[in-house]
């Protein structure tokens, strides 16, 4: 065979225990002694992502495995931005669930998280939203926000979860709850509501940008940037930022900044 047929060859090669990799091994070409090796290290790479899907995947197999049923993850996005909502998501995945790149939204780029949120919606048994806007948040503040999102999240569930993990909070709903410290890294049920809340919210947010251009909203999803309190500073907030949050009250309290969205 060729180097270049057997490049391909081991391209197509899932499996560490395949025969063919111990037999190229002894092939005294260059070119296919370094594709031997690349081989190796992109099947170890994957073994060990493996690994950590299964490992993520503890906590929901322990439930199933006591014959608890529907186990739903529930996370947030947007508690400490300047604008916008906060948004939660619950997820409840099937036995089969076999999206191993899900992981925690913020170890994820960008394309990678848009790229699994249509995949986990359509895995999913049951996946449920709430969003609590700006003028919710003033209310009630930033805690109490995001317990009425999440409880949104889980009402939407269908069928409704047996146990709930969430990440370090707690759900006013009669559902019995796990709550973990960074429960969106230990968790593929949190990971996955994650990841939908953190694509569902960028997305309003650049909606918002387009109203609000000079916010950069777009790519800041209204955390305080440099831009971001630039642009506050000189035109003060808009109808989407949290009056109660430092900087914005500030800059609200200041009588002499002209404000081009009150």
């Amino acid at each position: 065979m060729t180097i270049t047929e057997i490049k391909t060859l081991l391209a197509a090669i899932t499996n560490p225990d395949d025969q063919r990799i111990a037999r190229f091994m002894t092939d005294p070409r260059k070119g296919v002694q370094q594709a031997v090796q690349r081989t190796q290290k992109r099947l170890a790479r994957q073994q060990e992502y493996l690994a950590a899907f299964h490992q993520r995947f503890r906590y929901e197999h322990q439930f199933w495995q006591r014959g608890v049923e529907y186990v739903a993850g529930v996370d947030e996005v947007g508690r400490g931005p300047l604008a916008g909502p906060v948004v939660a998501c619950a997820a409840i995945l099937p036995h089969d669930f076999d999206l191993i790149a899900v992981n925690d939204s913020k170890q994820l780029s960008p394309v990678m998280r848009e790229k699994l949120a249509p995949l986990i919606r359509r895995e999913a048994l049951s996946i449920g939203v709430g969003v609590v806007d700006n003028i919710g948040i003033d209310r009630m503040n930033i805690y109490e926000a995001t317990r009425v999102a999440m409880k949104q999240a889980v009402n939407q569930l269908s069928p409704q979860p047996n146990e709930i993990i969430v990440d370090a909070m707690q759900i006013a709903v009669p559902i019995h709850q796990t709550r973990l410290i960074k429960g969106d890294a230990k968790s593929i049920s949190v990971s996955a509501a994650s990841i939908v809340a953190k694509v569902y919210r960028d997305e309003l947010m650049a909606q918002f940008a387009k109203q609000y251009p000079e916010y950069d909203f777009e790519h800041n999803a209204g955390y305080g940037t440099a831009k971001h309190l630039a642009a506050l500073k000189k035109f003060g907030p808009t109808p989407i930022h949290r009056m109660t949050f430092s900087p914005v009250e500030k800059i609200r309290n200041n009588d002499s900044l002209l404000r081009i969205y009150s």
